[in-house]
């Protein structure tokens, strides 16, 4: 019989070190030759163990495919760049590149990929609370993170999601601050003294979103069918670098200290000095010269629900109408400085309205209605969602008016008004009770009158003996 051992078969030996080896072939790597994976322990039952749990995961084909594995960094970059780009928004994509470089690669970043363990995730999401993250913050971060593991698993490269493994923290749900319906009226008052009047109507009277409003077009305003067709919407992206060497494109902004105390570099900015640059800083790629991808740009909605028409009311096209005569003067008086993007909204020489001003412009209309600070969003979309409730819109008219793809969704932009609920009792409670005369027909007293006042009585529970008594008692039964 010949010693040689079967195709596939793995092989254990005692080495000359003094360890017990094993060896198995887990199929064919790239280049056509074996892929013999290698195990080692102290003791032969040990590496037995070890030989079996590997030959395992290559019958049930869930073993990860050979060769070095890439760092959660490495591993990050290339699912943003090559896979992740493909399917994502622009938006969510800057959002995921900024998680990314701020918070997985300074945590878990050079952590090999097939390495990493749940607690290195818990100590990453720990040190981001005790810094002053918020959890919804991590939450997200725990959720970028989770994809591009989910995508690695599935490319073999790793055995298990860890993320799975892992309880993110919890959040408290964002409660809605809608305008009442006289707020709302105190703020249009004070927009109808700007040239943006049509704006905020159509922000709060409708509950279009900043961006929508913003990438309105002329286009896609049908004002005989008295629809808007919103197609479009207006967001500020990050620039990127298009040149070869990032690193050395943006050397002259780099700064690599802190900002000594009162500085007066960034005085003006509104969020305080910036952070230090890393030693292999990418950024400002608003200064390279072959920059792309950025600035205000026109892009389509995130869901096709989102550009659905929406009917615009009768009462608001008179003043669409003398909104869109008065571009017109503007164009006129720009002449050749007017720059044509058949916005609705525009500034004096025809550019959109920068979503940055519009928020201020926001936050000044509420100081000047006398509106205690809220946001945006609680201003126009939730205003809409629950002034259309308080009128008696039913929850599917208003989930098509907001265009949401779930009613859930639409109820939690709805919140519910203390004099509604008590006016709804109140009719609960005629409903149900029957008419006083019937009360007084039957008792004979009237129960809107005062009850008289009587002695007051007491219920005793207890024996009249004594505490001794019942003592001595029970020693004489014993």
């Amino acid at each position: 019989m010949s010693p040689r051992k079967p195709n596939n078969e793995s092989s254990i030996y005692l080495g000359d070190d003094g360890w017990w080896h094993g060896r198995v072939t887990m199929g064919v790597l790239p280049d056509g030759s074996p892929d013999r994976r290698h195990r080692m322990a102290r003791t032969e039952p040990a590496v037995r163990r070890k030989v079996r749990e590997l030959e395992k995961l290559r019958d049930e084909g869930r073993a990860t495919k050979a060769g070095r594995k890439p760092t959660v960094g490495r591993w990050m970059e290339t699912y943003l760049t090559d896979i992740a780009s493909l399917k994502l928004k622009p938006r969510s994509l800057d959002d995921y590149w900024s998680k990314t470089r701020n918070d997985i690669i300074p945590g878990v970043g050079r952590h090999r990929i097939d390495k990493l363990q749940p607690e290195h995730l818990e100590q990453m999401y720990r040190a981001m609370l005790d810094a002053g993250r918020a959890p919804s913050h991590v939450v997200k971060v725990h959720r970028i993170l989770s994809r591009a593991l989910k995508i690695a698993h599935r490319r073999r490269m790793i055995g298990e999601n860890v993320a799975t493994l892992v309880d993110p923290p919890s959040i408290d749900e964002t409660e809605a601050n809608p305008f009442t319906q006289e707020e709302a009226t105190a703020f249009l008052e004070a927009a109808a003294k700007r040239p943006t009047f049509m704006r905020w109507i159509v922000g709060v009277g409708m509950g279009f979103r900043q961006g929508e409003t913003l990438g309105l077009r002329w286009t896609y305003v049908d004002l005989q069918a008295e629809l808007f067709h919103p197609q479009w919407q207006l967001q500020r992206l990050t620039w990127r670098h298009g040149c070869a060497d990032p690193h050395a494109c943006g050397a002259r902004l780099h700064r690599f200290e802190p900002c000594p105390p009162g500085c007066t570099t960034h005085k003006g900015y509104k969020r305080g000095c910036p952070k230090p640059c890393t030693a292999k800083c990418v950024k400002h790629a608003s200064i390279c010269p072959n920059r792309k991808g950025g600035g205000l740009v026109f892009t389509r909605p995130k869901t096709k629900k989102s550009t659905n028409p929406v009917p615009i009311p009768a009462a608001f096209i008179p003043y669409l109408l003398a909104h869109k005569a008065q571009q017109e003067e503007l164009r006129e008086a720009a002449g050749e400085l007017w720059q044509e993007h058949e916005a609705v909204f525009t500034r004096p020489d025809g550019r959109p309205i920068d979503p940055r001003d519009d928020w201020e412009e926001f936050k000044e209309l509420l100081v000047e209605a006398g509106i205690d600070d809220r946001r945006l969003y609680d201003g126009s979309r939730h205003t809409a969602g629950t002034i259309l409730n308080e009128l008696g819109v039913d929850m599917p008219t208003i989930m098509e008016i907001l265009r949401h793809t779930q009613i859930s969704q639409t109820r939690r932009y709805v919140k519910g008004r203390s004099h509604l609920s008590k006016d709804a009792m109140r009719r609960m409670g005629e409903t149900f009770m029957p008419p006083v005369s019937v009360i007084l027909s039957r008792t004979g007293s009237n129960p809107t009158a005062a009850p008289a006042e009587s002695a007051p009585t007491e219920t005793r529970t207890e024996t009249g003996d004594t505490r001794a008594a019942r003592a001595r008692r029970r020693r004489r039964i014993r």
